[in-house]
């Protein structure tokens, strides 16, 4: 016997800890599934009660009696329905990662997620107990099996579903990007589908949760392998699916998401991660400090997009080595952009730290401490506005500056949020360029000058460092594929560079643990994604690695 179902699949964005919060979202959409869309089915992500990663929050005493009085909250409303909710669940004092199926007002079903990730940003292991056992629920004759995220990515979960007699497969997920993930995605279900004969629902939430951006991308894959509905990226959004269970037959409200290409995808992830952190913990905007350069072009672009201009505030604080080329350019893209725009000298501020350093300095010569005294007025200052007015500020620094420590520790880095912390300066040229594709707003100057920190005489970035298009190669290699030295400088890169490029990286851990967080965009980010130790030995076996 054939039926005709309707199943929602409910892309929104979660905020961590807020239970409450989260379920009078999740019942807002339960309703809207019956009133507008007649649904026999809605399907939220993992851990969509509590918002994912929930970390240690999860061991706090009154989280679980929280949990269960939302999810009984939930329950009251799936007359005429099903709901299946992702959330912590606890069951003979070991916690889980689960997913509950509740249908008239009862929990008819739980399953309990089998594959725990524990690498990369993940440690699951630390919270949850792995379950054992398969779960199906039944819609009108039509088996559907479970899985949670990283069961889709193993072999197993999806064939014992198949092994218990399920006839379609909801996979549901907290999916964090970085580069070409979507495509993994669709890769690994697709393999699942090849393997198991069997439709896959996958359903991803969105939003930003401090390092991390789930960029949503929910889609189905059907029995012929097929790619047949697909959600924006980045956006909240309800998809509904209809599956004829005779025919196999699916339609949906939206049967693919408009192509974006990677530096697309990249920036609606920065603009999304900005936004959310900034807006989840309760700053009224935005506060940059302007250079004139590139980095900080690209981060008041993405701040305005994603706060709005009048939520942003844009502040120069030349110095005798800022060329007039630097406040021109800042000027003109702050005008573009309409933000408030100050300009505070600080030369006085410096004249007054020099002469309270002189005695001590006497007989010293001008070095890279003057350089950063500058950098660290302009941090003392941002913080102050940021303080006054409530606004935050957002740290300027690259993937590649942040590597190999050139910046300034309580300088520059000084912030809240670094939403260009995970981006290679190449990949900054990328972005402005294809930010200027969508309205003309960075000036060609900028983009086209050689990238320069302007704190002393006729100063270009390419004196202290390698050229960025050698240098950010070197680090890919080195940070995200963990090549060592010989296996990089097998590969064309001199050997005196690679050797300099690596130490430096070592040398300045400690600074990178001291940096404000950043959205994740490549396979391997500074931050919960590589955890390395400031203090070791590792540097005198550098030529032996």
């Amino acid at each position: 016997m054939s039926a005709s179902l309707k199943i929602i699949l409910a892309q929104l964005n979660y905020c961590v800890g807020d239970i409450e919060g989260n379920s009078k979202k999740i019942i807002e959409n339960i309703e809207l599934a019956k009133s507008e869309y007649h649904a026999d089915c809605i399907v939220f992500t993992e851990l969509a009660l509590i918002g994912y990663p929930p970390e240690d929050l999860i061991f706090r005493a009154k989280i679980n009696e929280r949990i269960k009085k939302c999810v009984r909250r939930i329950q009251d409303v799936t007359k005429n329905i099903i709901v299946v909710i992702g959330t912590p669940w606890i069951d003979q004092n070991e916690i889980y990662n689960a997913a509950l199926v509740l249908r008239d007002e009862q929990i008819v079903a739980r399953y309990y997620k089998k594959i725990l990730p524990n690498y990369s940003v993940f440690d699951e292991e630390r919270y949850f107990s792995s379950g054992t056992e398969t779960c199906l629920f039944e819609i009108d004759g039509v088996n559907f099996g479970l899985t949670i995220c990283e069961d889709v990515w193993d072999s197993e979960p999806v064939k014992q579903c198949k092994q218990s007699g399920a006839d379609l497969i909801i996979s549901i997920n907290a999916s964090p990007f970085h580069e070409h993930k979507q495509n993994e995605r669709i890769q690994v279900v697709t393999q699942q589908v090849i393997d198991n004969h069997l439709p896959v629902f996958y359903v991803n939430q969105v939003g930003g949760q401090d390092e991390l951006v789930f960029d949503g991308g929910s889609f189905v894959v059907d029995n012929q392998q097929k790619l047949i509905a697909e959600a924006a990226i980045c956006e909240e959004e309800l998809l509904l699916i209809e599956y004829v269970s005779g025919l196999k037959k699916f339609s949906a409200n939206n049967m693919l998401a408009k192509n974006h290409n990677e530096n697309d995808a990249v920036y609606r992830v920065l603009q999304l991660g900005l936004k959310d952190y900034v807006n989840k913990n309760g700053f009224k905007g935005g506060l940059i400090g302007l250079s004139g350069g590139i980095d900080s072009a690209l981060a008041l672009t993405l701040a305005v997009d994603a706060l709005g201009a009048d939520h942003v505030h844009a502040v120069m604080m030349p110095t005798q080595f800022t060329s007039d080329m630097s406040l021109e350019d800042a000027q003109l893209l702050a005008n573009n952009l309409g933000v408030k725009y100050s300009v505070i000298e600080i030369e006085s501020i410096m004249n007054s730290f020099k002469d309270a350093l002189e005695e001590m300095f006497q007989g010293t010569k001008r070095d890279t401490t003057e350089e950063n005294i500058q950098a660290r007025i302009r941090g003392t200052l941002l913080m102050a506005i940021s303080n006054k007015f409530g606004y935050m500020v957002i740290s300027t620094g690259n993937k590649s500056e942040m590597a190999v420590g050139y910046a300034t520790l309580y300088g520059d880095m000084a912030g809240g949020f670094a939403p260009l912390k995970d981006v290679p300066k190449m990949k900054v040229f990328e972005l402005s360029k294809y930010r200027n594709t969508l309205s003309d707003v960075i000036p060609q100057r900028i983009i086209e000058r050689p990238p320069s920190a302007e704190l002393s005489l006729n100063q270009i970035d390419e004196d202290s460092l390698p050229p960025y298009e050698i240098l950010d190669q070197i680090l890919e290699l080195f940070i995200e594929q963990d090549s060592s030295r010989d296996e990089i400088t097998a590969r064309g890169f001199d050997e005196d560079i690679v050797s300099r490029v690596i130490e430096m990286v070592f040398r300045n851990e400690y600074k990178r643990r001291q940096a404000p967080p950043g959205v994740k965009i490549t396979k391997r980010a500074f931050g919960k994604d590589r955890r390395y130790p400031i203090t070791s030995g590792v540097l005198s076996y550098l030529n032996k690695d």
